[in-house]
């Protein structure tokens, strides 16, 4: 479980680096500001997590049972957060219209959030014992 964890984690750092580089030359032109902005938001939290994730499968004190689970909360609130940003924030480009996706970004976050939530619960559930 830990490889897959690590691998996830580095394609989400490998594929955030990459569409930052994108988002700060390729699409500095076409993209209005607050759509660069949106954009180089949705490869902040991609990276963040992605060290997250490369961490979360480096410690040993999180059972197997939760450390899949954050994994599964984290990878899942990733790909709706960040990649319904970018989807959202480059439908100029596209000519998609992803307005119906908008819901996908806050539910990520949520997902994203409750993993955190549920790491900070264990380590605090650890620290009792």
């Amino acid at each position: 479980m830990n490889k897959t964890i690590w691998a996830v984690g580095a394609f989400f750092g490998l594929t955030a680096v990459a569409l930052g580089a994108l988002g700060s030359h390729a699409l500095r032109e076409s993209l209005t500001e607050a759509a660069l902005g949106s954009f180089q938001t949705g490869v902040q939290y991609q990276m963040y997590h992605a060290l997250f994730l490369l961490v979360l499968g480096s410690q040993k004190w999180l059972t197997g049972r939760h450390r899949k689970l954050v994994f599964g909360l984290v990878t899942a609130g990733v790909v709706c957060f960040s990649f319904s940003i970018y989807a959202l924030s480059t439908q100029t480009l596209t000519g998609l219209d992803f307005g119906s996706i908008a819901l996908v970004t806050p539910l990520g976050g949520g997902l994203l959030l409750v993993g955190w939530g549920w790491v900070l619960y264990r380590a605090l559930v650890a620290i009792r014992r």
